[in-house]
């Protein structure tokens, strides 16, 4: 693992660090804040996931989340949203390929070779972590924006007792019967729509719901209201019982101006779960 920067911040560190991926099969670059806390005691930790486009750089600028993790003693991570590099398979859309792995394990050429972002976030850089800095890993929560909404919630529900705690800023909800979704879906798993289903947080919500609690902040006015599906996962959610809440915020849309306004709620959300966890 190599440094590629640190910057003291709100007390603590920002730093962002890269590596040689086995899952991936290339070098990875994720970021890492840690607040002053961790410098004598493992702190609990919040994964953010970014949407499609992002690398692990977006929210660690624009999202506005390490003043309200300082405030709180907790990690976060920000890992980058594919596989990159010389090799690496892309393609011309901004919705496949680089900046676009969705959370998902590809299976199909020429995907398969690089595109495993489940196994990268699920083991291998929370292992790395765990091994390198001072974060307790029995204390993790997760949320993430859009794509990462959807990778948020996904790894959420399908790891029970990994995250005491999950939320979402505008996720792709139900990515099985959207635009969103059907063409990744098909591209990285092929076509035997049976294998997309562990990665549809709707139907997922349905099936099995989320052993913690759950908060869905979406924009009223985001421009990608009919690619989101945003009212399939609201109704699942309300089906299942789940102890979470979901809210429209009026006037919003999908960007990080939005997302950095709901910031603040979403850090607590998850320090009170983390906390309340030890």
């Amino acid at each position: 693992m190599q440094t590629v920067s640190e910057n003291k911040c709100f007390g603590g560190i920002q730093g962002v660090y890269s590596h040689a991926s086995k899952a991936c099969s290339c070098d990875m670059t994720f970021g890492l804040f840690l607040p002053e806390e961790a410098q004598h005691m493992q702190v609990p930790v919040l994964w953010y996931l970014s949407g499609l486009t992002c690398t692990h750089e977006n929210a660690m600028t624009k999202a506005g989340a390490q003043a309200w993790a300082a405030d709180h003693g907790i990690a976060l991570v920000f890992p980058d949203t594919s596989p990159r590099g010389e090799g690496v398979a892309n393609d011309d859309a901004y919705d496949l390929g680089q900046g676009a792995g969705f959370y998902v394990n590809a299976t199909q050429d020429p995907w398969a070779p690089h595109f495993r972002m489940w196994d990268y976030i699920a083991e291998e850089l929370p292992a790395l972590i765990g091994e390198h800095f001072a974060v307790d890993m029995d204390r993790q929560a997760i949320t993430g924006h859009s794509m990462g909404g959807h990778g948020a919630l996904t790894l959420a529900m399908s790891l029970p007792s990994r995250f005491a705690s999950v939320s979402a800023f505008a996720p792709i909800a139900h990515p099985t019967s959207s635009d969103w979704g059907r063409k990744q879906l098909g591209a990285y798993l092929g076509s035997d729509e049976s294998t997309w289903a562990a990665h549809d947080s709707t139907l997922l919500m349905r099936e099995k719901g989320f052993d913690g609690p759950v908060l869905i902040d979406q924009g009223g006015d985001d421009q990608f209201l009919d690619l989101l599906q945003p009212e399939a996962l609201s109704q699942a959610m309300a089906a299942k019982r789940q102890d979470g809440a979901f809210r429209m915020q009026k006037g919003y849309d999908h960007s990080y101006f939005f997302v950095s306004s709901f910031m603040e709620d979403h850090v607590a959300f998850h320090a009170n779960a983390l906390f309340g966890a030890v």
